[in-house]
């Protein structure tokens, strides 16, 4: 356990950590009790890099595309005609991904980006933790958080 802290403490000072993730992960070390296997998992496969985007539920799918394109100078990525879901985002990455669906004015889901995204390894990781992941419609995973707030693990 002394070269795990080790470890994380020089990852921490060289900035690859942030305080938080050192905190987190030093809790996690204590309540997995000790175990580099409990780590490794929660350091690895899903590791977040990166909010990769948000999901609103909208009324008025034209509208909404107007507004997010003129306030913020989005531009149209990609869109699922049959699901009427339309993203937009710049560089060609989406940012926000509108979906004309009821609830109306909700946030769907985020996705957080994971570095080197591998699929078994994501899905042993949060089996792991007793967690039963949900396939996507485009990519990687959806989890429920404690709130029941749908959150989506994808390849950053």
């Amino acid at each position: 356990m002394e070269a795990i802290i080790s470890s994380l403490l020089s990852r921490f000072e060289k900035g690859a950590l942030t305080r938080r993730q050192l905190v987190q992960r030093l809790a996690t070390l204590a309540a997995a009790g000790g175990t580099a296997s409990t780590l490794a998992a929660q350091g690895s496969a899903t590791q977040g890099a990166k909010i990769d985007h948000v999901s609103i539920q909208v009324t008025d799918l034209p509208r909404s595309i107007t507004f997010y394109q003129t306030m913020f100078g989005l531009t149209n990525v990609s869109e699922d005609k049959a699901n009427e879901i339309v993203r937009l985002g710049a560089g060609g990455k989406a940012l926000v991904s509108l979906h004309h669906k009821n609830p109306t004015g909700i946030v769907d889901h985020f996705a957080i980006g994971v570095e080197k995204f591998n699929r078994d390894a994501v899905t042993q990781a949060l089996k792991a933790r007793g967690v039963t992941p949900e396939d996507n419609l485009d990519a990687g995973f959806h989890v429920k958080d404690p709130e029941g707030m749908s959150v989506q693990i994808v390849g950053a």
